[in-house]
């Protein structure tokens, strides 16, 4: 919102600089962005008459004009504008004047001919060259015939101004308009509002003979006020108006049109002009548009209503679309005679949509938007009738036609004096209290110890006693609350259960050499191909999203793992070669029968080529055994117990290369090296390995609190055992064996061979086992050691048919 400091002196008496003025409209709620000076750097610049043109002798683009300028003497100027004639009046800049972008204006000679001056195009006086019609934007500015000679042209073009640039809270509607901000004003300076009351004649002509308005769709329209005038005269409007306009950042057009958008900006109400002669039967009819319903909008471009929309319409179809556009057919033009005002309450969310599905936001359409005073649409049309009767002259037909199903009380909060105190924290009197909401224009009258407070229909935000302790609190000054520490109950902050989970999985994935990633949420279909997955695969089950950006990101992700592999695709496309990333994120899967997908926490990770070789490592492959170290690293770390790997078939993994996770029979994630056409899809190198582990069933396991253990103080006993067993008995189906008949001496077990070649039988494997046994309370003798191993031994035979190996 765009307020001239000039045009607000109308309304209220300010005696403070335009920055003091932005400083304590800020304090107050009203947030000034920037001041601007309009005319700032403008020097020496006045108003002339070109009193004769004649041609350059020397160039045939320059012609030689005598211009008056109020002194003594004519003077000489050179120009190469095309668009004057004499006796127009223009902005001249005479010698030492400076314009816009700092130009410093000499005394010249321009091919042979003295120049003692310049004149003036818009744009070098700092004027926007879209708030000017497209001659005066590129060429010489030309001011109305009655403006006299010798005046301050910064003056005469409203540039001796300053526009204080407001970035409004969005419930307050109220103050887009300089009535709106000239009410605070004058609330924060303690003077007096002054809000021009219209005065104007009207004719014997009754607005209900001329004129019908039937509003079909009450809850869309809760009021339409038309006012009719007669025989105007279409032409430019006054300066001072186009100068007002122009610092509201609004081009000026017509007379009539220009006091419809004045009247918005000093109001709040928007108005339009229809062409009351353009109306058939001077019948106005508000309603639902029908669907496909056309109307060519002011703009030139036929647009397709719906019923979500409301139509201001007449007995043959539509005339504009309410709130937001007027049409083509119905426009005020220089033909124009006779004028009908429309100002009326448009339901605000329903102009929202509108404005949002047609792709036109206006300043009209903005004001509905936040909610405007349905109690000022009389007020506004009548403001505008008489500004129009000024400008444009015509007769105003006595009374306004004015629809109003269902006029509004306005509402009366109580407001608790003690609770005032209490949520500021302030010893602010009840006569303080007073003062200030009156000033605001708010009724204030005593109820025992409280206060009733009745919300003029202006400030529609105002709903609850909070609301009047906000209007307190930023006119008695945010700056002089004093500042307090908090005080109540309060608790620890903490990470949830859930959370803790999540940090502890990031941290063990970094320290295991792994990137952070994040991606979408959304992918493309096809990575359901891409991962083979078949057609009967829940996965391919996702939530499609029913208005895509496109169609690479048009469904839901059901399956993390395409998301890194695109990662891993484009880091090699850029010559990154190898490496390790995972992803803790949301899957979903739709629910039949709920609006909303199931969403399920996982966490992914891929890795591709080798680990760095350094000075004393030397580079490993990121295998199998790598991504089963990282899983088993992970389950470790979270405290998990009983987690058993057997071998799995997935589609997307190799057949004989893919192990799963679970414990206590329940899935918890799978791992492996992904299936070479999944690799070769995603144009990958190598090998590629992959885990999934889901979070959510990883979190339903509880995680054990960890304990301090002493050393022991009795020395371990090592043993080690190599045995012969089939290959396809499980490694971990054999740890589990050993552990359990080690008992409680058995410390721990660990593989530290395997071997398959020549030396054993076909078929066959040798794993051998490297064991610690340990006792709190004693040192073990031999004899318990062997009775330990003998076990063993023999729990191994039996379960899995080893053999001891010799």
């Amino acid at each position: 919102m765009r307020v001239s400091y000039n045009w607000l002196k109308d309304y209220v008496d300010i005696t403070v600089s335009p920055q003091e003025l932005a400083d304590r409209l800020t304090l107050a709620g009203l947030t000034v962005d920037t001041v601007e000076e309009l005319g700032a750097g403008l020097e020496n610049i006045v108003t002339g008459c070109i009193l004769k043109i004649e041609r350059h002798p020397n160039a045939d683009k320059l012609v030689v004009c005598t211009v008056d300028v109020g002194q003594e003497e004519p003077l000489q100027i050179v120009t190469g504008a095309t668009n004057v004639r004499e006796g127009h009046k223009v902005p001249s800049a005479l010698e030492g004047a400076k314009l816009a972008k700092g130009l410093q204006i000499k005394r010249s000679k321009l091919r042979g001919v003295e120049s003692r001056g310049m004149l003036c195009s818009g744009q070098e006086l700092g004027m926007e060259a879209k708030l000017m019609s497209a001659e005066m934007a590129s060429g010489i500015l030309i001011l109305p015939d009655e403006v006299p000679v010798g005046l301050d042209a910064r003056e005469v073009l409203g540039l001796n101004d300053f526009v204080l640039e407001l970035d409004l809270t969005p419930n307050r509607g109220d103050a887009l308009c300089l009535i709106g901000v000239a009410r605070d004003v004058a609330a924060i300076l303690k003077t007096e509002l002054k809000v021009p009351a219209p005065k104007f004649d009207e004719s014997g002509e009754k607005a209900e003979d001329l004129a019908k308005v039937d509003i079909l769709d009450a809850d869309l329209c809760r009021r339409y006020v038309a006012r009719i005038i007669k025989g105007v005269q279409m032409g430019p409007s006054p300066m001072w108006l186009q100068n007002r306009l122009r610092a509201a950042g609004i081009r000026p057009i017509s007379n009539i049109v220009d006091v419809t958008n004045y009247v918005m900006l000093e109001l709040g109400q928007p108005l339009h002009a229809f062409d009351y002669n353009a109306l058939k039967n001077h019948h106005i009819i508000v309603r639902r548009a029908q669907d496909q319903e056309k109307i060519v909008s002011l703009d030139g471009v036929e647009r397709l209503l719906n019923p979500d929309m409301l139509a201001i319409t007449d007995e043959n179809g539509p005339v504009a679309v309410a709130g937001v556009m007027g049409g083509l057919d119905s426009e005020v033009t220089e033909n124009t005679v006779d004028v009908l005002i429309e100002a009326a309450y448009f339901h605000p969310i329903n102009i929202r949509r509108t404005s949002k599905a047609l792709g036109l936001r206006s300043e009209s359409s903005l004001r509905f938007e936040k909610g405007i005073d349905i109690n000022g649409c009389r007020r506004a049309a009548d403001r505008a009738v008489e500004l129009i009767q000024q400008l444009a002259g015509g007769t105003i037909a006595s009374g306004a036609v004015d629809n109003f199903p269902a006029p509004i009380t306005e509402k009366t909060i109580q407001l608790r004096f003690a609770r005032v105190q209490w949520v500021l924290g302030i010893d602010i009197s009840r006569e303080e209290i007073v003062n200030i909401l009156e000033r605001l224009q708010f009724r204030v009258q005593a109820n025992a110890e409280d206060l009733l407070v009745t919300v003029p229909a202006f400030r529609p935000d105002i709903t609850r006693e909070i609301d009047l302790i906000e209007e307190v609190a930023r006119l008695y000054g945010y700056n002089q609350i004093p500042d307090t520490l908090p005080f109540g109950a309060s608790t620890q902050g903490a990470r949830t259960a859930d959370q803790e989970l999540t940090w502890d999985a990031k941290r063990v994935m970094t320290t295991c050499g792994f990137q952070e990633v994040v991606t979408y949420s959304f992918v493309h279909p096809r990575v359901f191909d891409l991962m083979n997955l078949p057609a009967d695969s829940r996965f391919r089950k996702a939530v499609r999203l029913q208005n895509p950006l496109s169609e690479e990101q048009s469904v839901m992700r059901t399956v993390l793992v395409p998301n890194l592999l695109e990662v891993l695709q484009r880091n090699h496309n850029r010559r990154a070669q190898g490496g390790a990333v995972f992803e803790v994120g949301r899957v979903f899967y739709p629910v039949e029968g709920q609006p909303l997908p199931e969403e399920v926490p996982v966490l992914a990770a891929v890795a591709l080529g080798s680990t760095p070789k350094t000075w004393n490592q030397p580079s490993r492959p990121l295998d199998f055994f790598f991504i089963k170290g990282v899983a088993e690293q992970l389950l470790d770390t979270l405290g998990l117990v009983g987690a058993e790997f057997n071998r799995h078939q997935d589609p997307s993994f190799h057949p004989g290369r893919c192990a799963k996770i679970e414990i206590q029979g329940e899935l918890l994630g799978v791992l492996g090296e992904l299936h070479p056409n999944v690799v070769e899809n995603y144009e990958l190198p190598g090998r590629v390995m992959a885990l999934k582990i889901d979070l959510q069933v990883l979190a339903g396991y509880p995680r054990p609190v960890k304990q301090y253990r002493s050393l022991l103080k009795f020395p371990a006993v090592e043993r080690d055992l190599a045995v012969l067993v089939k290959q396809e008995v499980a490694a971990a189906h054999m740890l589990t064996i050993i552990q359990k008949a080690g008992g409680d001496l058995l410390r721990s077990v660990e593989i530290f061979d395997l071997y398959q070649g020549s030396q054993v039988p076909e078929g066959f494997k040798s794993v051998a086992f490297s064991m610690k046994f340990q006792a709190e309370d004693r040192t073990l003798t031999d004899q318990e050691v062997a009775d330990k191993m003998q076990r063993i031994a023999r729990s191994l035979s039996a379960q899995t048919g080893a053999e001891l190996r010799k």
